[in-house]
């Protein structure tokens, strides 16, 4: 893994919250001496947490918008829209544990071969 930064892609991160219902992160592109970078755009990136059955699911996700009243304003149907695909996801993940095909190991159908059974139940 290459842990190194590029200080052609920072950015300073100003967070604003309502303590309620989740966060704006406010990516600001800068320079490697830390002035701001105006040739690249402000990037807005909305977070929340929402509680499933196994416990709390961080969820993140842009907010396309240009200014922070922007940024609050999409906060909630861009948050729907987040807690949707993940919902969705769950769904596909269950779905695909429920169907998974349990293959017995052969030592185990050879061991019922070897009793001379055919794996049903006989009566004597």
């Amino acid at each position: 893994m290459d842990a190194r930064m590029s200080a052609d892609a920072l950015y300073r991160e100003d967070v604003f919250t309502d303590q309620r219902v989740g966060t704006v992160r406010r990516m600001t592109p800068v320079k490697s001496d830390g002035s701001d970078d105006p040739s690249r755009a402000v990037l807005f990136i909305g977070q929340a947490t929402i509680m499933t059955p196994m416990g709390s699911l961080p969820l993140s996700f842009e907010l396309p918008a240009s200014t922070l009243a922007e940024a609050v304003a999409q906060f909630g149907p861009a948050a729907q829209q987040a807690i949707d695909e993940a919902a969705r996801e769950l769904q596909e993940l269950r779905r695909q544990a429920a169907s998974s095909i349990v293959i017995p190991d052969a030592g185990t159908a050879a061991g019922l071969k070897s009793m001379g059974g055919k794996g049903g139940i006989q009566l004597p």
